[in-house]
């Protein structure tokens, strides 16, 4: 009776673990929102009819900060590490891709703002982080983020931290069909 006690429990223990990992993504998602911890920025972006009415204008640091992935051999950095930029007018900042390999590649950036209160306030208008990196052995490449800081980013924070993790998602793609292309 014992063994059949354990197998039950150590069954309700199985199943519990993979609900609690099934709902991880959603929970940690919404207490993101809720504490403003890794400002997540989800697609282009545009200024409110409300942020374009504001005509109060100030001067912010934008930082900008590129990590690879462990897996990635990519070089991967910003022109420029920092800018400063007035809220309401857009911006350009280029980045470099350069894959170092002797093979192709795929490579997929994932963005971040710091602090996460800030993210809802930093439109990019146009950025290498919509789409994939397809770069052939040895290629490197020029890529810009086109961005605008709202009016009506809260006065408290006085500058953004722009993070981009690249990683290597060349298996995830089907090599013989996407690859092949460059």
């Amino acid at each position: 009776m014992d063994s059949k006690k354990t197998i039950k429990n150590l069954t309700t223990l199985a199943v519990g673990m993979f609900a609690f990992a099934f709902v991880l993504v959603p929970l940690y998602d919404v207490f993101c929102e809720i504490t403003g911890l890794n400002g997540k920025v989800t697609g282009t972006s545009t200024l409110s009819e409300e942020s374009l009415a504001i005509s109060e204008q100030r001067e912010l640091l934008v930082q900008f900060i590129t990590r690879n992935n462990e897996s990635m051999p990519w070089h991967f950095k910003s022109e420029k590490s920092q800018m400063r930029v007035v809220t309401g007018n857009q911006y350009d900042a280029i980045f470099v891709f350069h894959n170092k390999t002797d093979k192709a590649m795929v490579g997929q950036v994932i963005p971040s703002v710091s602090p996460g209160r800030g993210a809802d306030y930093f439109h990019k208008t146009e950025c290498f982080c919509f789409d994939q990196q397809y770069l052939a052995a040895g290629e490197r490449i020029e890529l810009p983020v086109r961005f605008i800081v709202d009016p009506a980013l809260p006065k408290e924070i006085g500058s953004l931290s722009l993070g981009y993790t690249l990683f290597d998602i060349t298996d995830r793609i089907d090599a013989t069909k996407e690859v092949a292309k460059l």
